[in-house]
């Protein structure tokens, strides 16, 4: 009886153990996918739709030839820098050849003289230029707009803002202005440097040259506003510079005789300016806007004025020099270890 028992329980794991290598098998073995669990299901890829083109569609697309010269309309001339260039002043020489156009080769239908593209000699361009900006503008804003445009932009989290430095208002410059426009009324401009000695010169050429209208201004912050009608997608050609061009060699700023002094007056001038106490004291990229008159002030006591720049660097010096000469006006009479020696001429 226990034989007959134990047999038949033998028999039942052996058929057990048969069942479990068999499934176990056809597991393993099926040709079928194999999904395990908590894997992501793979969709088959929809079919895709395919459009029959319309008469519209199938028109021919314009051609853009990309090697043609860009034509603008713009009636002044291209130049690298407009506030810190002066036109009336001719270079003595070049350091690059005058074929050498910042625009790239063949990109611009002006010819590169050195110095600037001179615009086409047309009377009427001016005047449809000022009075394509007039309608650009539209009405005057009211004071109410005002004050929330401004509002708006001046504060210094404003994300619409450009920074103008030593090179002033550039050509490119006028271009990123365009840009902004494009999703913002005004766009705020924060000037430093060697420009900020003359603000009204800048003022001057942001509108001149952007069309719009400085509707702020605080300090070296302004708020130039783009008018009522403009439209992003009619906004001027503007082609752009590449690369910053070679300034060019103007006369010497300083003489070794200055005008109406002999050449003993001049050294001892010099020597006395150099040993004088600083008016001011620069520093690099400052705001600058109360020099001028500080220094027609102390011409109004001293016959000589000397500015410390120490770290400003002697280009920036220069530069200064050059904005005083002809803003105080005064006679630059020395540049030596960033200190800029100034007299203030023969009194008549």
């Amino acid at each position: 009886m226990l034989s007959t028992r134990r047999s038949l329980t033998l028999a039942k794991e052996a058929k057990d153990s048969f069942l479990f290598l068999s499934n176990l098998r056809a597991r393993f073995i099926s040709t079928e996918y194999y999904d395990p669990p908590f894997s992501p299901l793979s969709k088959p890829p929809k079919p895709k739709k395919k459009t029959k083109k319309t008469q519209k569609d199938q028109s021919p697309e314009p051609i853009v030839n990309p090697t043609a010269p860009v034509t603008s309309d713009l009636p002044f001339d291209f130049r690298y820098s407009y506030s810190e260039t002066n036109p009336a002043i001719e270079p003595i020489g070049f350091r690059e050849p005058k074929r050498f156009s910042p625009f790239g080769p063949g990109r611009l239908d002006r010819n590169w003289t050195g110095t600037c593209a001179p615009a086409s000699q047309e009377n009427d361009a001016q005047s449809q230029w000022a009075e394509e900006r007039e309608n650009i503008l539209g009405e005057a804003l009211t004071e109410e707009e005002v004050a929330e445009l401004v509002e708006r932009y001046r504060h210094s989290d404003c994300s619409r803002q450009i920074n103008l430095g030593k090179g002033g208002v550039t050509h490119n410059m006028i271009d990123d202005i365009h840009n902004h426009w494009k999703k913002a009324e005004a766009v705020r401009i924060k000037c430093l440097g060697v420009p900020t000695l003359d603000m009204d010169n800048i003022c001057h050429h942001l509108e001149e040259k952007s069309g719009g209208k400085i509707v702020y201004r605080n300090i070296n912050i302004l708020v130039l506003y783009r008018g009522r009608n403009y439209d992003p997608k009619n906004r001027p050609t503007i082609p752009l510079m590449l690369w910053k061009p070679y300034p060019p060699i103007y006369p010497k700023l300083v003489k070794n005789v200055a005008d109406g002094l002999t050449f003993e007056e001049t050294k001892a001038m010099r020597n006395r300016g150099l040993h004088a106490p600083a008016l001011m004291k620069l520093t690099r990229n400052g705001v600058y806007v109360n020099v001028v008159g500080r220094v027609r002030e102390e011409f109004g006591t001293e016959e000589v004025a000397r500015l410390d720049c120490t770290h400003v660097g002697m280009s920036d010096c220069k530069r200064i020099g050059v904005k005083l000469k002809d803003l105080v006006p005064c006679v630059p009479i020395l540049f030596k270890d960033e200190q800029i020696i100034l007299w203030r001429g023969k009194k008549n």
